[in-house]
């Protein structure tokens, strides 16, 4: 039985026909690497796509806004928290598939980054070395055209499916998506759920070398061990963000609990008791340094959640 002055939210919470977990105020520092961040007014988990549009319709019928959530690698939340619906893709989103007549491999959104990796080594498949170790899912890494300076996801998409409230569920060419430095052009108000990526065939010691020489870079430049979320600012072009801002004398920088990682200039890591407001105190002190020092504007990579 429902109560009477539930919303529909918090209605799906005791509907068993709901195909999903709705939990209110759940603190987001347990869903994002930097292990920060307040509580969500919903977190809702959704195991399939009839979930998902059950959550979005609630949404709208309350004038809720609604973010969807991978890994929570390249998130900061505010430390107040969001007033909103947080969405993560659950069981039917994480799936993954082999068309071997087509060598393609389709991922759910949902899917770890790296258990893609694993998959594709797995079944002898070449083109996801440069991924390996990345935090983050396939719906994530999709949106911002995750890759490294000479290999991206989008170069290796066949078709993304989608889903959106007012249409339903869309698929589209790998062609008709636009794939830009760390962007896309998907609509922001659609929820990527799938999608079919064109792999090549190779030898497993090939693709091995390839795996362990992008893991081996990767600790080696990376503050791996504690935590962060990733890249902090695009780099500006032809420039590098982390070296402008270890020339601007930055690095080693802290506020609170969060410092410029002695690793990689470009990285923010939280020390232990770091909040959204030290990372984000830090993160204006480099942009006004490196525009002072180089007048370059650096833009954040990393998305922010709950701020004014």
């Amino acid at each position: 039985m429902v109560a009477r002055h539930a919303s529909p939210l918090e209605a799906l919470l005791v509907d068993e026909r709901f195909d999903g977990e709705i939990n209110p105020f759940e603190p987001m520092s347990r869903h994002t690497t930097y292990r920060i961040g307040g509580p969500a007014r919903y977190f809702a988990r959704v195991h399939s796509v009839g979930a998902l549009a059950r959550v979005l319709e609630a949404c709208k019928a309350m004038g809720e806004e609604w973010y969807i959530v991978g890994r929570g690698s390249n998130l900061l939340v505010a430390d107040e928290g969001v007033d909103a619906a947080v969405i993560v893709l659950g069981r039917d989103f994480r799936s993954m598939r082999y068309d071997e007549e087509k060598s393609r491999l389709m991922l759910g959104a949902g899917v770890p980054l790296s258990a893609a990796v694993q998959e594709a080594f797995r079944r002898s498949l070449a083109g996801l070395e440069f991924a390996v170790g990345t935090p983050g899912s396939v719906g994530g890494a999709l949106r911002m055209n995750a890759g490294s300076r000479d290999e991206w996801l989008g170069a290796r998409v066949e078709s993304v499916t989608s889903f959106s409230a007012e249409g339903g569920l869309v698929r589209r060419h790998g062609s008709e998506i636009e794939w830009g430095y760390r962007c896309s052009s998907f609509p922001s108000d659609e929820i990527l759920v799938e999608c079919e990526l064109n792999m090549e065939p190779a030898d497993p010691f090939y693709i091995r070398g390839k795996m362990e020489a992008s893991l081996k870079r990767r600790k080696a430049t990376q503050p791996l061990r504690q935590p962060s979320c990733g890249s902090v600012f695009k780099n500006p072009e032809g420039a590098s963000a982390g070296d402008l801002i270890e020339r601007a004398g930055l690095k080693g920088s802290a506020v609170g609990g969060a410092r410029i990682s002695d690793v990689h200039a470009n990285f923010i890591v939280n020390t232990g008791n770091a909040t959204a407001r030290d990372v984000l105190s830090l993160i204006e002190l480099v942009q006004g340094k490196v525009m002072e020092a180089y007048g370059v504007a650096l833009k954040p990579e990393v998305k922010l959640l709950g701020f004014e």
